[in-house]
């Protein structure tokens, strides 16, 4: 099988991120690729601020037009394809996660239920978690997310090994506080985190981050491993370049 793990650039344009996701999607097609997989809130960034006018705008219903123009790529290329969205139901927005099928079908939407995607004293009625983690029974085998922070939660990481997918799908998204790129601060210093949480987990893991300049989000500064059940690098994409990386497993 060949994953395709998508480090898409955010901007402040919507319609500009989704057409590099549709892009990337028909090239890691064409690539031969069988599952696609991209970070969370890929098509807006992670840019909510807390103040409800200014991020209800930003989510998107699912189904919804994002959504389903996705779904008709997936059925045209007969692919599987991993997405974060910032997912709005009524007036509430959700920190979400779909993976469409080769029939254009959503198999599997997941909520976020760790909460730091928001700050502490964002309206709870307005920014919303998920409370159960969902695995998918697929033709390339069972699939379940963790988004971002709900990786370091440990009662997470205990229902997930109950559950024993054969996939762990984990988009995210990160930045340094200086807005930089700094391979050797994330090599020295923050990858290890995750590769031990990967352990902790026992599952082969797709994980990517988006990439963004500094008045997106701070400047999310990309990346993506695909990690194996024992916490080591199957191959891995450097920061602070959008692409394609490719794995073969």
């Amino acid at each position: 099988m060949k994953v395709a793990l998508v480090v898409n650039r955010v901007t402040t344009d919507i319609n500009i991120n989704l057409s590099s996701v549709i892009n990337a999607a028909h090239e890691s097609a064409n690539a031969g690729a069988r599952l696609i997989i991209y970070p969370e809130a890929a098509i807006t960034g992670l840019i909510n601020n807390d103040d409800p006018a200014h991020d209800l705008p930003l989510g998107q219903p699912i189904p919804g037009p994002s959504t389903n123009a996705l779904a008709k790529i997936t059925k045209k290329r007969s692919i599987y394809l991993a997405i974060g969205i910032l997912e709005m139901e009524g007036n509430k927005l959700y920190d979400s996660a779909v993976l469409f099928s080769p029939n254009g079908e959503i198999a599997l939407k997941y909520r976020r239920i760790n909460p730091q995607w928001h700050g502490r004293k964002a309206d709870p009625n307005v920014y919303c978690q998920g409370n159960e983690l969902k695995k998918v029974k697929t033709a390339l085998g069972t699939f379940l997310f963790l988004i971002c922070g709900d990786l370091f939660e440990d009662s997470l990481i205990a229902q997930f090994s109950k559950l024993k997918p054969d996939w762990l799908l984990f988009p995210f998204a990160r930045c340094f506080n200086n807005g930089s790129y700094n391979q050797n601060l994330w090599d020295k210093a923050v990858k290890s985190e995750y590769l031990a949480r990967a352990r902790l987990a026992k599952t082969t893991t797709f994980m990517v981050n988006y990439i963004a300049d500094i008045e997106v989000d701070g400047g999310s500064f990309g990346g993506a491993m695909a990690v194996s059940e024992k916490g080591e690098i199957i191959k891995e994409f450097p920061l602070g370049k959008s692409g394609i990386l490719y794995v073969d497993l």
